[in-house]
Formats: C-alpha cells, sequence, structure tokens
C-alpha cells in the first residue's frame, strides 16, 4: 500500500476494495477502455473547477491539493471559501448521500485543518438539481466520525487475497470492472 491514501479511494473502497486494485492497474491507460457515463459525466462537472476556472476570487481555493498527515490522506479539494469557512464538494447528480460522500469532505476537513483553515461549513452540491445538502462537521456526528477512522484502518489492513472478501452482486453489476475481475458475480 502507498504510504498515503488518495481521498477518492475512500468512496470507492465502500463501493468495493477490488476497485482499488483495478483503478491501480488501468489507471494509466485510456479511460474509455474502463470508464462508463457515471464517470465520464463527474469528470466533465469537475472540469472548470480542474482548470481554475470557477471563480477569480482570490478567496475561493479551487482543485487545490490537499494532505492530511494524520490520516496519510491527499487529494484535492473542489471549492473552499476561505471566507466564510465553506468547504463545497460537488457531485454531478446526488440521489443519496452516500458514505463514500461523507468521508472525501472529512478528509479534505481534516487536511484543511491541517493547513491552518478553519472550516466552518461542508456543502454536498448537486449540479444536476441545483441543491445544496448541508452536512455535519465530523465532531457534530460522532458515528459517521468512527465510520470514517474505522474505513482508513480497513483500507490500510487490506489484502487483496483476503479469503473472507465477499463480492455483492448488485454492487458488481454497476462496477466499471466487472469484466475484469474474477470475483464478478454477474
Amino acid at each position: 500500500m502507498e504510504p498515503y491514501i488518495p481521498i477518492s479511494y475512500l468512496n470507492d473502497f465502500i463501493f468495493c476494495p477490488l476497485s482499488l486494485y483495478f483503478h491501480n492497474m488501468y489507471g494509466r491507460y485510456d479511460e474509455s477502455l474502463y470508464q462508463q457515463k457515471p464517470q465520464i459525466e463527474g469528470k466533465a462537472a469537475h472540469a472548470a473547477i480542474d482548470k481554475g476556472r470557477y471563480s477569480t476570487r482570490k478567496a475561493i481555493l479551487q482543485g487545490t491539493e490537499i494532505y492530511c498527515d494524520k490520516y496519510k490522506l491527499c487529494g484535492k479539494i473542489d471549492i473552499f471559501d476561505t471566507r466564510t469557512g465553506t468547504l463545497t464538494e460537488r457531485k454531478k447528480e446526488v440521489k443519496k448521500i452516500y458514505d463514500g460522500y461523507i468521508f472525501q469532505v472529512y478528509a479534505q476537513y481534516f487536511a484543511l485543518t491541517e493547513m491552518g483553515y478553519k472550516v466552518n461549513e461542508i456543502i454536498i452540491y448537486c449540479l444536476t438539481h441545483n441543491q445544496s445538502h448541508v452536512m455535519y462537521l465530523p465532531h457534530e456526528n460522532k458515528v459517521m466520525f468512527k465510520k470514517f477512522e474505522n474505513l482508513i484502518v480497513s483500507i490500510n489492513n487490506f489484502r487483496i487475497n483476503n479469503p473472507h472478501f465477499m463480492p455483492n452482486q448488485a454492487k458488481c453489476e454497476r462496477c466499471i470492472y466487472a469484466n475484469l475481475c474474477d470475483h464478478n458475480l454477474c
């Protein structure tokens, strides 16, 4: 395992721990070989942030690389307003607030806090429906915070040859790596 965990792995690991293996194995290849419509649309939704075109205001950090030493996490934030302390994670479409979404913003929260910023509010924003979903900060939701920490431990301890790994058929049916996985239940 790497000395740090990319923040995107938090959501991916919850979906299927094996997806991290495939993501690393195929990550250098042309994405059109394995990405599907949701991944392509998600990437397009982040284009303005990734290219620094979301805002010209100096108080807005966009697409900034971050690192959290405490949890050994790294990645990028979508948007952080340094004046209001509002951290915003943009998603193409939010049908449900998944734990992985929350854990990704928790990782961003902890990294920004270590960097000396004060995060007052966390928002998961749905581009499709123009909706903001306000999340509890980690210290305001002890159950989710504990689940976040347990996830970090699980990722660090996971082994691909784990005999106790049980694939989930519903997830296998939606997995972009289903054709490549020998655990696939489809």
